[in-house]
């Protein structure tokens, strides 16, 4: 462990799920890691905040009657040292894709990382469900993380020393399933695909992810350099993204603008 390199875990899917629990090891090896995590399953929060929150110590470190961004700012503020980085996952699920940059909680606590100038990665596993092995049945081993707890380790060994956080706020890495040897790394860029739809049976309404439908190396119709493509191709995707989001100032809102100053006189 070394002492000049601290790290604040957390994650989205609880503080006793494998996933973090591995990362916790591997980290362990390089830095001194305080994990502040939820106390349950905190799955797709996005960056839900509390006001105040029950923490209880825990054998990893602290868990939070939270979510996700509550993690990062009592950890941050009160619960541990200034980190230098945030590490957040590893998350039992891949977060690809522009529209689950808002909804992730694995990401959220990446992005709320951002919000207080600390750099952070956010790790997610791609675990592909069929229709005899559907996702929230699927259970994983410690083993199932080891290419995600191999690359996240590296990053965090290096990407500060190599300036990496100077041009992005925060790394987004997506990672296949181990398949026997170190799989490819493909620098991307989220996918723009989304569709969304409902169906109303009477009583409810089903909400239907049909991105998610498709995840066919053979059918995948996401473009190369994209992170969905990458990891349904057996690749490791990290892409660099920022925060916060940045306002494209435009005339034509300036000429509505104007033309609204003139509708009210």
């Amino acid at each position: 462990m070394s002492d000049s390199l601290e790290i604040l875990l957390t994650n989205d899917d609880g503080i006793d799920s494998p996933g973090i629990r591995a990362l916790y090891s591997a980290l362990s090896e390089i830095a001194n890691v305080t994990v502040v995590a939820p106390a349950s399953d905190q799955s797709a929060v996005g960056r839900s905040i509390s006001h105040e929150v029950a923490v209880t110590e825990h054998e990893l470190g602290y868990a939070v009657e939270g979510t996700p961004s509550d993690c990062v700012v009592a950890g941050l503020a009160e619960l541990g040292p200034k980190p230098d980085l945030v590490v957040s996952g590893c998350n039992q699920g891949a977060n690809l894709g522009e529209y689950v940059l808002g909804r992730s909680g694995t990401i959220s606590a990446a992005v709320e990382a951002a919000f207080f100038d600390v750099p952070a990665i956010a790790t997610s596993l791609y675990v592909p469900a069929t229709p005899d092995r559907p996702f929230d049945e699927i259970e994983l081993e410690s083993s199932s993380f080891g290419e995600a707890t191999r690359i996240t380790t590296y990053l965090a060994a290096h990407a500060l020393e190599a300036g990496i956080f100077e041009h992005a706020a925060y790394l987004n890495v997506n990672v296949p399933l181990p398949d026997g040897r170190p799989a490819d790394i493909e620098i991307t860029r989220p996918s723009k695909r989304y569709e969304m739809d409902a169906s109303f049976n009477g009583d409810s309404i089903r909400l239907h992810d049909r991105v998610w439908e498709e995840m066919n190396p053979d059918a995948i119709s996401d473009p190369d350099g994209t992170d969905r493509n990458a990891v349904v191709n057996g690749r490791i995707s990290i892409s660099p993204l920022t925060a916060p989001h940045t306002t494209n100032h435009h005339e034509t809102l300036e000429g509505l603008v104007d033309g609204y100053r003139d509708h009210i006189q």
